[in-house]
């Protein structure tokens, strides 16, 4: 009930007034059934303008400490995540990433509308970095279409650290869905689920305008954080080895797109 009353009337109408969003490509969300929309990620706003102009209801899967936070603005925060529909999902890897799985796979068999940053984080600048995998074991374990999804503007509403968000133009184009039946019954095969990413990250590169960067984006945040700290000598825990990538983040020399053989 949030979901809707949010949408169109405690916060769509604002969002259309002060943003004039607008999407391309709409139709291309299918009506009815499970699907993915995995989407670009380059700021918190991304989270309130897809659902804003989308018609169906979308499910995303937000990081635990959303719904955790002590005090009375933690509960109220629990309270407005809850009820716009977001799912909170333990990012710590090992049985907790499982468990963030099934969840995904629950909400797709079950005909939900489930949105993804395949990113896992958001850009740190505004480039396109390295997908991770679990969104392709979703749509393998669900038998789901992945529908592309560029979000344009939002870092500029609301940049990385902003407490305000600034009037600016926000646009959304959405691309033909990826159909990967091609792969059914291959979930678990880290180079189909590498290939399919890829994929994916590229139908983002062309509708994004992103320039693509090789590397995933923690990594990137990781060395950043350590540099700024003047610590030059620090090692970055390398990202947890799910689909077979090398230590320092980088796949085996592909560019996005590229098919498994």
């Amino acid at each position: 009930m949030l979901y809707w009353w949010s949408k169109y009337v405690l916060l769509g109408p604002l969002l259309r007034l002060f943003f004039r969003p607008s999407i391309e490509g709409v139709e291309h969300v299918p009506a009815r059934g499970g699907a993915i929309l995995a989407s670009n990620h380059l700021a918190v706003a991304d989270s309130f303008f897809l659902p804003l102009l989308v018609p169906r209801r979308i499910t995303f899967l937000a990081k635990r400490e959303y719904f955790i936070q002590p005090g009375l603005v933690g509960w109220l925060k629990k309270i407005f995540f809850t009820g716009v529909g977001q799912v909170p999902i333990d990012r710590s890897g090992g049985s907790a990433a499982q468990a963030a799985m099934d969840t995904a796979v629950r909400l797709l068999r079950e005909g939900n509308l489930l949105g993804i940053y395949p990113e896992g984080t958001r850009s740190p600048d505004g480039l396109l970095y390295k997908g991770k995998t679990g969104v392709a074991r979703m749509a393998l374990e669900a038998n789901v279409v992945v529908v592309p999804v560029a979000m344009i503007g939002t870092d500029k509403v609301n940049p990385i650290g902003s407490r305000i968000w600034r009037p600016r133009k926000v646009r959304i184009r959405i691309g033909p869905p990826l159909d990967f039946s091609r792969y059914a019954g291959m979930a678990g095969d880290r180079f189909i689920e590498r290939s399919m990413t890829d994929e994916i990250m590229y139908a983002l590169m062309e509708l994004s305008g992103q320039t693509y960067v090789d590397l995933y984006a923690a990594s990137v945040k990781e060395k950043a954080a350590a540099a700024s700290a003047g610590s030059d000598s620090a090692s970055p825990t390398p990202p947890i080895p799910t689909d077979g990538e090398d230590e320092d983040g980088r796949g085996s020399s592909r560019v996005p797109g590229t098919r498994a053989s």
